[in-house]
Formats: structure tokens, sequence, C-alpha cells
């Protein structure tokens, strides 16, 4: 099984399939599981394998990872879609992120599609994940939806080490603009825009809000970015700055930019790029976090963001095989025996998690 991954993850390196193309790669997806007897559909890029019976009233557990890649790093120091493998490393882009996890589910998926498990099991093999795109995730769950399929839960395919990653913090990237009067530098007039800036920008270093979530603890701010002024001899009457804002399930997205709207001075107006990006949480409770537990297999905070900031609703836990700083680096690799750990880890944690979930009458 191991060796059949290692060749679909091949093909797939040589496939270029940078976000927003990866039609390519979808075909080569498609095609493998089709080869293998497999009913499938498919949304856009988005890749879809059903179970053998689906059966209504189940819980629906959906297997997820994503095809798309960044674009290669200019440092890479060979053909970064030309694969190749030495000392037990599979060498290419997208090997570590996130094709490992794409053909590790896959190997699973076709393992475990003919057991009678207490939960349909979906696979979904997701693009355009590394840009948030309108036709990955955010199009897969409103067309399985209309075609009556709602997963219930998700494992979510990143290079974790193969540790059960709990929770992820939201994202909003704040374009602020702050508003002053223009006049000349020499004389005592204008209201200088980059002063009151300064005020606004101390004033978030400091903020706390009312509520810390449990699990990620207090929303973080950080001013990435500020620009003011056209020449030495003008008091500006406009700053432009940015906020990283890294939210939490103690408040929505929109409520976060609500409260700091209402904190910062009149003169400065915070608008949100997006809020699509939410903070990410799943209950310990959870058969997906008892079974990880169960297992030995160690919890933790995720630092980076995924697909699951867009599952809003669907409990959904992120591990993979891999090393999250290998992502996005030149001369991305993925070691064998970390696909081969995966192909193994993967079946056992969702039949206990079948347990775990009948146990509790999900």
């Amino acid at each position: 099984m191991t060796r059949q991954a290692t060749d679909l993850l091949r093909t797939l390196i040589a496939t270029p399939s940078v976000s927003r193309d990866e039609n390519a790669a979808a075909d080569v997806v498609e095609a493998f599981l089709r080869d293998h007897g497999v009913r499938t559909r498919r949304y856009a890029d988005n890749i879809v394998a059903l179970p053998e019976r689906f059966v209504p009233g189940l819980p629906v557990l959906m297997l997820n990872s994503h095809i798309d890649t960044v674009r290669p790093a200019p440092s890479y120091s060979f053909d970064p879609f030309a694969p190749f493998e030495e000392n037990g490393r599979l060498y290419g882009l997208g090997s570590n992120d996130a094709g490992a996890s794409v053909v590790s589910l896959i190997a699973a998926f076709l393992q475990l599609r003919g057991e009678d498990l207490p939960l349909n099991l979906l696979l979904a093999v997701s693009a355009e994940e590394e840009v948030g795109g309108e036709n990955g995730m955010r199009l897969l769950l409103p067309s399985l939806a209309a075609d009556g399929i709602v997963p219930d839960m998700a494992i979510i395919g990143e290079p974790t080490g193969m540790q059960p990653a709990i929770a992820e913090r939201g994202l909003v990237v704040l374009d602020c603009v702050t508003r002053g009067i223009t006049g000349h530098a020499a004389r005592p007039e204008g209201v200088n825009a980059i002063y009151r800036a300064i005020d606004d920008i101390s004033l978030l270093r400091g903020f706390r809000f009312g509520n810390e979530s449990e699990t990620l603890g207090p929303v973080r701010i950080s001013v990435t970015m500020i620009e003011a002024g056209r020449q030495h001899n003008v008091v500006p009457d406009e700053c432009r700055w940015v906020a990283d804002i890294r939210t939490t399930d103690a408040y929505s997205n929109e409520e976060t930019v609500r409260i700091l709207q209402e904190a910062v001075s009149r003169h400065s107006v915070l608008t949100p790029r997006s809020t699509r990006i939410r903070a990410s949480v799943i209950d310990p409770r959870h058969p997906l976090v008892r079974a990880a537990s169960g297992m030995g297999l160690t919890p933790f905070i995720s630092p980076t963001t995924s697909d699951m900031s867009l599952m809003h609703g669907i409990p959904s836990l992120k591990i993979g095989p891999g090393d999250s700083a290998r992502s996005h680096s030149a001369n991305e690799f993925i070691l064998i025996d970390e696909i081969e750990q995966a192909i193994s880890l993967y079946p056992k944690l969702i039949r206990k998690c079948s347990n775990e979930t009948l146990g509790q009458g999900f």
C-alpha cells in the first residue's frame, strides 16, 4: 500500500497544481479512485469519493486534504515538479504540504470503504486551500449539502507529525485609515494623522477583550504595516496601517472587528479584508479527540491555518504526515516512513472514532 501511495504522490508532484490551477491534478486523483472501483463526484476541481453504501441516519465522517500547492520558492536546487527519492525521502513541491496526507487518506479510505462502520465515510480531495479560494472548500461544502450530504465531523490531512491539532486561530486582516488635517510642517497648523494613528495603535497594542477562549487564550493583535505622508514639510492628513488579528472562538470574527472599531478613536476606520477565516476548536470530549487521545497521541494547538477555518459547525481534527516547518519552503520533502506511518495510523484512528461515536450514541 505504501508503494502504491508514493507512486501516486510522485504523479501528483509531477502534475503542477498551484492554487486555482488544479484541474490536471484533480484528473489524476479522479482516475486513480475510479481505477480502484470507487464512485466519485466532482465539484469543479474537488473530488469526492463515496462509500460503497451510504446509510441515511448514520453520522458522516469526512476525510479531507488538498491537492493545490503554493508557487515554488525561487531557491529550489532542483526542478520542484521532478520528484525523486533519496535516503528515504521523496522530494518535490507539495510532497509534504499536503500530498502525503492526500495519498495516505486515499489509502485509508480504500482500506475501510468496505467495512461495516457505524458511520458514513467520505473522502474529499479539495482545491484552493492555500488561498481560501471560492472554488475550494467554500464551493465543496454547499455542493455536498445540495446533494444531501452534510459532514458531521472531519479529519483534515495536514503535516502535523501525525499528532492531532484540536484548534487553530482564525485570521482577520484590518486595513485601517486614520484621518487628520493637512497643514504646513513649519507652522502650528493642521492635525497630524500619524500622531492620531499612533494613539490608536498604542490602544490596540494593549487592548484586552472581556472574554478569553479556554483553548486558544486571548485574541492576538499585531500592527504590521504603516504608511503616511507625501513630503517632509506637509503635515499628513491620512495614515494607513494594517493590523493582523488572530481570532479565537470567544468571539466571532464580526464581533471582534466591531469591538475593535468601537475601541479606537472616531478618526480611524477599520475595514476587514475578509471574515471567512474563523477559529476552529473541537470539544475535547468529541469522539475524534477521545479516539486520538486513547491511542496515546498528544493533542496540540496548531499555529497555522487550514480548511478547518472554513468548516463552520463541523468538529474537525487536523492530523497528517510530515512537518509543518517544511511547508512553503524550498526543496520540500516527505519521509517515506512518514507516509507508511500515516497509512497505518489513519484506519486505526477512524475505527476507534467509530467505536467512540457508537458508544456516545452520536
